[in-house]
């Protein structure tokens, strides 16, 4: 489906649109509606579950959304967090300079110098896409931050946050003293970031205004022992720079010991790469042949990294491999580049009285993109009907309820959507349209189960107080009793719960429900699933 068609049917649908549609929108903002808020809601509850369920020693704080100038200042995002930006010298308009060099050099220009972009602009013949014009503009750097004048003055200067990781940054330090003094120290910020972006593109994958789910795990680079044998035989599809460089585009499958290898990746990067692998796959529901670990290479790496592997979704609607998330090794740069900035010493000291600057484990996860990834991956064609295929637990909308004839039926189906809702599941009545009707608008919204309440519920039958159970992928119905639905939606909404890195706690906890076929466990589903 081509992006115009799928944003089409998502706006129809009333999940997401323009923002001030009705003036025109805004370029690079987007409202969610309620199914969509509804969707958001539920990647992002997945998300915490899953990585800051991986250690009882993370936590999800949730910071302010302005930060002073020292802060951006100390950062380097006052001097680096800039893209190159060319100018159309005919039509006025501006580009981003990786836009309009995306068919020719699709991995970016990160790393490259403005005069050696200008070079591949005039080499390739780029034109404008505006006016076709060749007249473009050397590349200018252009700073991507939101700053606004602060205070009754206006004159103290302070910048909307561009990402989230700043904060959990800045509240190490706090977090430290309120925690129990030990590392690693994971905290996690799910919340609004801002960027200027020069031309927002792709609807929701470049956004001005956008939801980052990030986890900062400080840790002891000397001491980070982690349960590393329950991920060394995981495969992982990873395209590595090495691969890139003789031409290929898709990735190999190597086992996670092989790249954790003598002289290789870190272990306990490699290990945090696996578990992020196995989110998107178990519980997004992606499928891993078109998932891909993208590594990047010194030059095109953000400036604060030492190691980078993008995690990219194959999309058909926007024509290849596009990044969902990642994960960073960041090393002691934050915490030093902070200390300076504020001189304040940021170090710890740890059991035995020596004294460490933590390090960064970064994992970034873009919840906007994730449920447009969602949205081409899961949404299916069958017939005239339009099937969101959508894993049960984070379907905006659980079960639908509906009356068979609803001047008969709608008391008793009325009842039961409360009786759901009670039980923590997102449940709707629906008793407009034919039957068909209602489990096709259902299908589209991504609900996995119909209820229908119908004559053989009321009736005095072997069928009494029963009803129909429908499954959205199979077709297939039977007959539940009513005692008995709650317990059978819960245990079909559950989230799939991670492998704790703690390694005292085993794969058991003593809360948890049933261990998985990975010695993964369950956990019950997130508030209103």
């Amino acid at each position: 489906m081509k992006s115009e068609e799928l944003f089409a049917l998502l706006r129809r649908r009333g999940i997401v649109w323009p923002t001030a549609e009705i003036y025109g929108g805004a370029q690079g903002l987007y409202d969610y509606g309620p199914l969509g808020a509804a969707l958001k809601r539920r990647i992002e509850e997945a998300w915490t579950a899953w990585f800051v369920g991986l250690s009882h020693d993370y936590y999800r704080i949730d910071p302010a959304e302005i930060l002073p100038e020292a802060v951006v200042r100390a950062s380097g995002h006052l001097e680096n967090f800039t893209d190159p930006e060319v100018t159309c010298e005919n039509c006025h308009n501006e580009f981003r300079a990786d836009t309009l060099l995306e068919k020719v050099r699709p991995e970016g220009v990160d790393g490259l110098a403005p005069a050696q972009i200008a070079e591949l602009v005039r080499s390739e013949k780029v034109q404008c896409p505006r006016c076709g014009s060749s007249a473009l503009s050397v590349p200018r750097p252009f700073n991507m931050m939101f700053g606004l004048d602060f205070g009754v003055t206006g004159k103290e200067r302070v910048y909307l946050r561009p990402e989230t990781a700043q904060s959990s940054y800045l509240a190490f330090p706090r977090m430290w003293d309120v925690g129990r003094h030990a590392l690693p120290l994971g905290i996690a910020v799910v919340g609004r970031a801002y960027r200027n972006e020069i031309a927002p593109r792709q609807l929701l994958f470049r956004l001005r205004a956008f939801t980052q789910a990030e986890l900062q795990i400080f840790f002891d680079p000397a001491s980070f022992d982690l349960p590393f044998e329950r991920v060394r035989e995981e495969r992982l599809p990873v395209l590595r720079v090495d691969r890139r460089t003789a031409g290929e585009e898709r990735p190999e499958w190597v086992a996670a010991g092989e790249l954790a290898r003598p002289g290789g990746l870190p272990e306990f990067y490699v290990f945090h790469l696996a578990h992020t692998y196995r989110f998107y796959r178990d519980v997004l529901g992606i499928a891993a042949e078109r998932l891909r670990l993208f590594e990047k290479s010194d030059q095109e790496r953000a400036f604060y990294n030492r190691i980078q592997f993008d995690v990219e979704a194959e999309l058909e609607s926007l024509g290849g491999y596009k990044e969902l998330g990642a994960v960073h090794y960041r090393g002691d740069y934050d915490l030093s580049r902070h200390g300076e900035g504020s001189g304040k010493d940021l170090s710890v000291t740890l059991n035995g009285g020596r004294r460490v600057l933590p390090h960064v484990l970064e994992l970034t996860f873009g919840p906007d993109r994730t449920l447009w990834a969602l949205a081409d991956l899961h949404l299916r064609t069958d017939g005239e009907r339009t099937v969101w295929q959508l894993p049960a637990y984070l379907a905006p909308v659980a079960a639908g309820v509906f009356p068979l004839i609803p001047k008969a039926h709608a008391e008793l189906a009325h009842h039961l959507t409360d009786d759901l809702v009670a039980a923590g599941i997102v449940a709707r009545y629906d008793g407009t349209g034919t039957i068909g009707k209602r489990y096709a608008r259902a299908d589209e919204a991504g609900t996995p189960f119909c209820v229908t309440v119908d004559g053989e519920t009321l009736g005095p039958g072997p069928n009494h107080d029963t009803v129909t159970l429908r499954d959205r992928d199979s077709k297939a119905q039977r007959r539940v009793s009513r005692g008995e639905l709650i317990p059978q939606l819960l245990a079909a909404l559950r989230l799939p719960r991670p492998v704790r890195t703690d390694r005292s706690l085993g794969h058991r906890d003593a809360e948890s429900g049933e261990p998985g076929d990975d010695g993964s466990e369950r956990v019950p589903p997130a508030s209103g699933a």
